[in-house]
């Protein structure tokens, strides 16, 4: 590739992230699909990152797999207001997730839209992208993760309880991306570990899915558990949980809203309203 050629490609992603911006978008990041194919290991002490070529995911899993051109991944994410999260299972949280989904997969689409009349290949990936919770609950499994495209776009890396933490956020984002030939110019991932540990997410967890691995950051997870909760609470239309994301401590936003930004009164008020039997689940 010319010099010429990456000046009109970091010219592009400017471009992109200005239009991102301009959209709403509060993260942007970008990933080359290499890395995919290695695993981040951190050093706590010296704040070093090393690439492992052991994968986090099988390689049916990478997006250049699924997609032979594919050779970037763009991450967009937008907060999620720990006002309303905190309030879930609740109506109040069901509406602000639903209306995240809506948002993310408009702006991917014109993301995406913009890549292609510059004449590059280029798609979005929706944020969830399956049928229903009754599809999880026999395989929880999705066909693209957001969390390790968001890890290796720079935006974050993984808690405990298998989301991305974020700086300014924490886990409290939604994410979306876009697959694209468009060799832009990667982002740096992130060297130091966000997550510090805390297992407030293990202990607010109504399923106790999560299983701390000695050693390790990421818990060990009972999907299926998490699955069949999510089922639940969906018949009871205040879906999705969100629990152990609310009470993380990590962000800058924390800074912000405090560590409750809703008062106990407050969350069994909202939890009172709009959802089947919710007097009973309280």
């Amino acid at each position: 590739m010319s010099d010429v050629e990456r000046k009109e490609l970091a010219l592009l992603k400017a471009k992109l992230k200005r239009r991102a911006k301009a959209l709403d978008m509060n993260l942007f990041g970008v990933a080359d699909v290499e890395r995919w194919e290695a695993r981040p290991v951190y050093d706590g002490k010296s704040d070093k990152l090393t690439m492992e070529k052991t994968p986090i995911t099988p390689k049916e899993y990478w997006p250049q797999t699924i997609w032979p051109w594919a050779r970037r991944v763009i991450v967009m994410g937008v907060q999620i207001f720990p006002s309303m999260i905190e309030t879930t299972p609740s109506v109040v949280y069901s509406e602000l997730y639903n209306t995240t989904n809506r948002f993310l997969d408009e702006a991917a689409y014109r993301i995406a839209n913009v890549l292609n009349e510059q004449g590059f290949r280029a798609h979005f990936f929706p944020r969830d992208c399956y049928g229903d919770i009754s599809v999880l609950v026999k395989k929880p499994e999705a066909a693209f993760s957001q969390v390790l495209a968001g890890l290796y776009a720079g935006l974050g890396t993984i808690g405990m309880n298998h989301t991305l933490l974020t700086p300014a956020y924490g886990p409290r984002v939604r994410l979306v991306s876009v697959i694209t030939d468009a060799e832009l110019p990667a982002d740096k991932m992130l060297k130091k570990e966000l997550c510090i540990r805390c297992r407030a997410c293990v202990r607010r967890c109504p399923m106790q899915a999560f299983t701390p691995a000695d050693g390790q950051t990421v818990a060990r997870m009972d999907k299926f558990k998490c699955a069949g909760y999510h089922q639940q609470i969906k018949n009871e239309f205040r879906y999705p949980c969100g629990l152990c994301t609310a009470v993380c401590p990590v962000g800058a936003d924390r800074k912000r809203w405090g560590t409750s930004a809703v008062s106990a009164e407050g969350i069994a008020h909202c939890r009172n309203f709009g959802s089947k039997n919710a007097v009973e689940n309280l």
